[in-house]
């Protein structure tokens, strides 16, 4: 099945909302590991990381998150590589909002909200 043109499938909502909130928690910027250990923790559909990173692809590609190479400086402290690290774009947060519009519109109406109708 093919998805609408400017619709995210769920992986991708769940990068959004979780990008979103490691911004609330302070982080502007976010790497890909420290996402995919968030998106573990809610119980995500990641099912491997190669799935995370085109994603994330798909993603910045679409306009929906940013993404710059983490200054060498801060990477060699740690005697690690350096990291690609994504903020979401306003674009983004506006997608999710729509998204989430979207699935509250399409989502079956329970028994006790039909009977209330």
């Amino acid at each position: 099945m093919r998805r609408r043109a400017g619709t995210l499938v769920p992986l991708e909502a769940e990068i959004l909302d979780a990008g979103l909130r490691l911004r609330r928690a302070g982080d502007e910027q976010f790497h890909g590991f420290a996402l995919a250990k968030v998106l573990a923790g809610d119980g995500s559909t990641l099912t491997a990381h190669g799935t995370l990173y085109k994603a994330l692809g798909r993603l910045e590609k679409a306009g929906l998150l940013e993404s710059e190479w983490e200054d060498a400086e801060a990477a060699g402290d740690e005697g690690r590589p350096r990291r690609r690290l994504y903020s979401v774009t306003g674009a983004g947060q506006l997608a999710l909002a729509a998204h989430r519009a979207e699935t509250a519109r399409s989502a079956p109406v329970g028994r006790a909200a039909w009977e209330a109708l």
